[in-house]
C-alpha cells in the first residue's frame, strides 16, 4: 500500500477542526514554505497546510539545503495568522516542535527533544528542523509560515555527510513509521496549543521541559560573534538565556548553538 500523503486520505485522518483542513498536497514542489508564503499573501485561511512528497529546493535555517528523498519524510508548511507581535513569532516554532515531540512519542514510542531554537533530536542526533518565516506589514504580523522537515522513514546512509549527525524515526525504531498517522497527530497537537496561544498563553514553560539545550554548556555563534556559557532557560518568547563566564545573563534571540558536555542536567 502506498505511503503517499494525499488530500482525501489526509482529511479522513485528521482530528483537527481547522489546522490542515485547507490543504495542498504535492508529489513534488520547489519549497513548501515558498508556496505557503505565496498562498498566505493570497488570503489562505488560518491553519492552512502545504505538504509534499519531495522538495527540489527545500531549505533550512541560514539557507541550508534540506535533503529528503521522495516519500521518506514529512515535508510540510503551515500558515498561521496569530494575534502576536513579530517579536513573539518564535512561539509558533515552539508549538510546532512541541506538537512534533508529542506525536513522535504517541505514534512511534520514541523520546524526542528540541535543540534550541528549531531542531528535533533523537538521542543526540538531528531528526528534523523547523523554518519559520514572517509576513509583516508595518509593525503588524500579517501571517507566519512554519515549515517542518522530519525524517521519518529515511535511510540515513543515503544522506550527504554533514557536520551534525542525522537520524530518522525508522532508524531509531527499527521499523517504518506510518507518516499519515504521524502527521495527523502532529497537527492535532499544534492546534490544541494554538488555541491556547491565541488566548495569550506562552508555551515557554512546556517547551523548556523538552529543550536539550537547557542545563548544558553551549557556544552560540551569530555572525562573527560567539558567546560561551550555561544555557539556563528561555523567556516567554523563546529567547535563550545564557549565563556567560563573567556571570552576566545574556538573552539570545538567534544563532547557531553547539552543545558542550553531556546530557542536560535534571530540571
Amino acid at each position: 500500500m502506498s505511503d503517499a500523503i494525499r488530500g482525501n486520505a489526509l482529511q479522513a485522518a485528521l482530528r483537527t477542526r481547522y489546522v490542515g483542513r485547507s490543504a495542498e498536497c504535492y508529489d513534488e514542489i520547489g519549497s513548501t514554505n515558498a508556496r505557503a508564503a505565496e498562498w498566505a499573501r493570497a488570503g489562505a485561511p488560518d491553519g492552512a497546510l502545504v505538504c509534499a512528497e519531495e522538495q527540489t529546493a527545500g531549505r533550512g535555517r541560514l539557507a541550508r539545503r534540506w535533503h529528503a528523498p521522495r516519500g521518506s519524510s514529512l515535508l510540510v508548511s503551515l500558515i498561521f495568522r496569530p494575534p502576536l507581535f513579530p517579536r513573539q513569532a518564535q512561539r509558533m516554532t515552539m508549538i510546532t516542535s512541541l506538537g512534533a515531540v508529542e506525536a513522535i512519542r504517541r505514534v512511534a514510542g520514541l523520546a524526542a527533544g528540541v535543540k534550541w531554537p528549531n531542531d528535533i533530536y533523537l538521542a543526540e542526533r538531528k531528526a528534523g528542523g523547523i523554518l519559520t518565516e514572517l509576513g509583516v506589514r508595518g509593525e503588524a504580523l500579517e501571517y507566519v509560515v512554519v515549515g517542518m522537515g522530519l525524517n521519518v522513514n529515511l535511510d540515513v546512509a543515503a544522506l550527504p555527510k554533514v557536520a551534525t549527525p542525522a537520524t530518522s524515526l525508522s532508524a531509531a525504531l527499527g521499523r517504518p513509521v506510518p507518516r499519515l498517522e504521524l502527521l495527523a497527530a502532529i497537527l492535532e497537537g499544534i492546534e490544541r496549543r494554538y488555541d491556547r496561544l491565541r488566548e495569550r498563553w506562552s508555551p515557554a514553560e512546556e517547551w523548556r521541559e523538552h529543550l536539550l539545550t537547557v542545563g548544558r554548556r553551549v557556544v552560540v555563534r551569530a555572525g562573527e560573534e560567539a558567546l560561551e556559557g550555561l544555557a539556563e532557560g528561555v523567556d516567554p518568547d523563546g529567547a535563550l538565556l545564557v549565563r556567560g563566564a563573567e556571570g552576566t545573563l545574556h538573552r539570545v534571540l538567534a544563532g547557531d548553538v553547539t552543545l558542550r558536555g553531556g546530557r542536560p542536567e535534571a530540571t
